[in-house]
């Protein structure tokens, strides 16, 4: 028997940034997953530590290079990390960096964004994974835990039936998801903000527009419009869970639903993916 693999790090290590310029106050909040892969065998079989940078390193790393770095955006800070961690740890083949952003609102009065006070709450995160390697670096960027709904334009019929299938088919539904999405970017120096909010703003309009019949049929128009706007991806991949509403059965009360009273259940779910490539 041999060890074949091996990896390790530190993970969900929180770090919180304020900017302070002289009109306004910047505040970042994010979580940073970091693995590190390579010649790390003899602290596995023989119990030596000689080529194992501690993780609580790893972890004070995060808060070190934090300091000076912009936080413009999690791509752009991802990136330098894996880096910092390649240059550091010549024996490492492989650095990965996943980071969370947690996203806040500046506060609205009058109309107009307060200075340094905001509001949160939104489950809605941005995300950034890097993988660096001896032999290149792959950038992706995306969302996640975005609740969206629409309560019409959706249909499901035509569907496969066998003996279990009793499910009714439906040209009229609630269409309720939680979306994550996931995209592959081809540049390293692309304006990773702004196509991130191109991308949202746009496969959210392909979702309210769209006239579906599954989830499967809207999730691949929302990948062919994100590649449309976008030539810095090359793919993009969504999750999209079927949270269900369903129709309550107000018959026996000797009541009409008229396709407006229904039963939300988010467990269990469909399960629904896909990757959509140039």
């Amino acid at each position: 028997m041999t060890l074949t693999s091996n990896g390790y790090g530190k993970h969900k290590v929180r770090l919180s940034k304020i900017t302070r310029l002289e009109d306004r106050h910047i505040f970042k909040e994010i979580s940073v997953d970091v693995v590190l892969k390579g010649a790390f065998d003899e602290a596995y079989t023989k119990g030596d530590n000689a080529s194992v940078l501690p993780t609580d390193t790893i972890k004070n790393t995060i808060y070190a290079l934090a300091k000076d770095h912009a936080l413009e955006s999690i791509e752009q800070y991802a990136l330098d990390l894996a880096a910092h961690y390649m240059n550091r740890v010549p024996h490492a083949t492989s650095a990965s960096v996943k980071i969370n952003e947690k996203l806040w609102t500046r506060m609205l009065f009058d109309g107009e964004p307060h200075r340094h006070a905001y509001t949160g709450g939104l489950s809605e995160k941005r995300i950034a994974h890097v993988m660096h390697t001896r032999d290149g670096v792959t950038l992706t960027g995306g969302l996640k835990d975005l609740p969206i709904l629409k309560t019409t334009g959706s249909a499901f019929v035509g569907f496969m039936k066998d003996e279990f299938t009793v499910l009714p088919e439906e040209r009229d539904r609630i269409m309720a998801t939680t979306l994550a999405a996931e995209w592959t970017f081809n540049s390293h120096s692309a304006d990773f903000n702004g196509i991130a909010a191109a991308i949202r703003d746009k496969i959210l309009y392909v979702f309210a527009e769209h006239e579906s019949e599954s989830v499967q049929h809207t999730m691949n128009e929302m990948g062919h419009a994100a590649l449309a706007l976008v030539p810095e991806i090359d793919d993009i991949s969504m999750l999209m869970p079927n949270v269900h509403h369903f129709m309550f059965n107000l018959d026996r009360f000797g009541i009409e639903n008229n396709n407006d009273i229904f039963a939300p259940a988010d467990e269990p779910h469909g399960y629904i993916e896909g990757t959509i490539s140039r």
